[in-house]
């Protein structure tokens, strides 16, 4: 059985990444958000729901304990929603955590598309850069992802770079994150404290083609 945790679960990629993993024979989910209405009335079978602000640490406590992995898609203080998410997850002993930054966060996307995206959310940045480096740091088992900006496109196309790799591509579509959501929570063995830029294949250019 695995047992995964979704820290914003009705945000739009973790609404997919839930479709996915619905009714999947072996998978446990817990679901965790501010309001349980925004969920609707279709809850698969294999989720229980917490509502309740990631801040509220008891609560937040009682949403990763047990987990095999935490899989965390926020928005808002996200520098203050990892401290706290780490803390959590450290007094309760869970180790493996999937958590959504954006790109540009190292100034690595190369060229004109870069240089557009620094102007586009480069105030928006430093606190995902530092909710990143609070993970790097925390002794976690992790995966920070960097999606280029998001599709509605019903597809499953992406290409990945690590680290210290040039970032590729200007876009890719919510269902591509939560594909590589998925394949981590179900892959066997560690995370491997990877930190991932994701996009899809043959988008390179001075910004997304949907801008």
């Amino acid at each position: 059985m695995t047992k995964i945790s979704i820290l914003g679960a009705s945000g739009q990629i973790a609404r997919h990444v839930v479709n996915m993993l619905a009714g999947r024979e072996g998978v446990a989910m817990t679901l965790f958000l501010r309001d349980a209405k925004r969920l609707g009335r279709d809850i698969p079978g294999n989720a229980r729901v917490i509502a309740a602000d990631v801040l509220d640490g008891a609560m937040l406590k009682a949403a990763v304990t047990g987990q095999d992995i935490v899989y965390a898609n926020l928005a808002g203080d996200i520098d203050l929603q990892a401290a706290a998410i780490i803390a959590a997850m450290k007094e309760t002993g869970t180790e493996k955590l999937v958590f959504c930054t954006t790109l540009g966060i190292y100034d690595e996307v190369p060229g004109k598309f870069g240089e557009w995206n620094n102007r586009e959310i480069g105030d928006y940045l430093p606190p995902y850069r530092k909710a990143a480096d609070l993970i790097e740091a925390s002794g976690l088992d992790y995966a920070i992802l960097r999606p280029a900006w998001l599709t509605d496109a019903e597809e499953v196309d992406f290409e990945l770079t690590e680290r210290n790799e040039p970032f590729k591509g200007t876009e890719v579509s919510r269902r591509s994150v939560a594909a590589v959501v998925v394949q981590l929570a179900e892959a066997s063995g560690p995370l491997g404290n990877r930190n991932i830029g994701i996009n899809k294949p043959g988008t390179d250019g001075g910004k997304p083609a949907f801008m």
